[in-house]
């Protein structure tokens, strides 16, 4: 079992609030990233590149530059940021034909941020935010209202919130000395010892599977199955209330076959752990935000099944997965209890 901080010693802890990491978004009032209405906090930084993801701006741990097009009133009217970048003599802005920034030279560009602070559209938008544990508890208090009335708190997400393992615990630290309920979510592709240091402030996890098979999920993910699949049972062990996400991804992971491996692996190493076991639809709603980045979207050349066909995909999974006991259910709306 887990040593997690017992309340009588929560007073006792001295979280270093001058702990600083790279934030990229802060979401008020969410309802499916653990138990009751929280505020999910989401870092910078990935140790996964899983060709279905939907938040490209998490891969990088420094702030980046995204390009909106879309949004540019075009260099002739504007050209703040032309005027404000070092490199515009060098070509870095690739200009359309209809004169609006279409994009940048990210191996010319130093991420100083001039070009994003003088626009006036937001057609440069910055991802990832210097904060310090201050400042990020902070916006989490202004709801503890709200966390106190539905049984909710903080959610510490990324990326892999774990590339910044000294800022997360100083921040699960100071959420527990303000008795603000913890949960975090991670893909586990770390070394256990970066998950262990969290563990003790750590008071729900939210985790996934993505493939059973070692050369598929590395292939898929760029991680090694064996490193996710042993920190998986060592969380089993902890005895932490967990809720396991698989992300069903057509053509990818979504066979009997896999779901079979996956609700067995599941069964034996957690027993009674995992609250829930819930099985996450396939969308491409971050699928613009590679472009912004100068990214090729993975899956663009996917053939997509129809509606009735991955609808039956579904309902196969959860039959699966709880033919071996689990309590199973499609999508991360479903309520989650403490």
């Amino acid at each position: 079992m887990q040593d997690n901080i017992a309340p009588g010693r929560v007073d006792r802890l001295q979280p270093d609030m001058d702990a600083r990491g790279i934030v990229y978004s802060i979401q008020r009032y969410t309802v499916h990233d653990g138990p009751g209405t929280r505020t999910s906090v989401f870092l910078k930084g990935c140790t996964m590149s899983c060709l279905w993801c939907c938040n490209p701006e998490s891969w990088d741990k420094n702030p980046e530059v995204a390009v909106y097009e879309q949004r540019c009133i075009g260099v002739e009217k504007c050209g703040y940021c032309l005027d404000a970048c070092p490199f515009t003599s060098q070509g870095i802005f690739r200009i359309s034909e209809e004169g609006l920034v279409a994009g940048i030279d990210r191996s010319l560009c130093t991420r100083c941020m001039a070009c994003v602070d003088e626009c006036p559209a937001n057609a440069l938008a910055r991802w990832g935010e210097d904060m310090t544990v201050a400042q990020v508890m902070r916006e989490v208090l202004k709801d503890r209202e709200f966390f106190d009335e539905t049984g909710g708190g903080i959610t510490v997400s990324g990326g892999e919130l774990f590339v910044q393992t000294p800022f997360v615990v100083e921040l699960l630290k100071a959420c527990r000395a303000a008795y603000v309920h913890t949960c975090i979510e991670t893909a586990l592709g770390v070394p256990w010892n970066l998950v262990a240091q969290a563990l003790p402030y750590t008071e729900y996890v939210l985790t996934d599977i993505k493939h059973m098979d070692a050369d598929k999920h590395r292939a898929y993910t760029g991680c090694d199955l064996a490193l996710v699949l042993d920190n998986l049972k060592r969380l089993g062990r902890s005895g932490i209330p967990s809720v396991i996400r698989v992300p069903l991804i057509p053509g990818y992971n979504d066979s009997d076959e896999n779901i079979e491996a996956t609700a067995r692996f599941i069964a034996s190493e957690f027993g009674s752990t995992p609250r829930q076991v819930q099985v996450l639809q396939f969308h491409e709603l971050g699928k613009t935000k590679y472009e912004t980045l100068g990214k090729a979207y993975p899956l663009a050349d996917m053939k997509k099944p129809l509606r009735e066909d991955y609808v039956a995909r579904l309902k196969s999974a959860i039959g699966i997965l709880r033919n071996w006991g689990l309590p199973a259910y499609v999508g991360s709306n479903v309520k989650m209890t403490r």
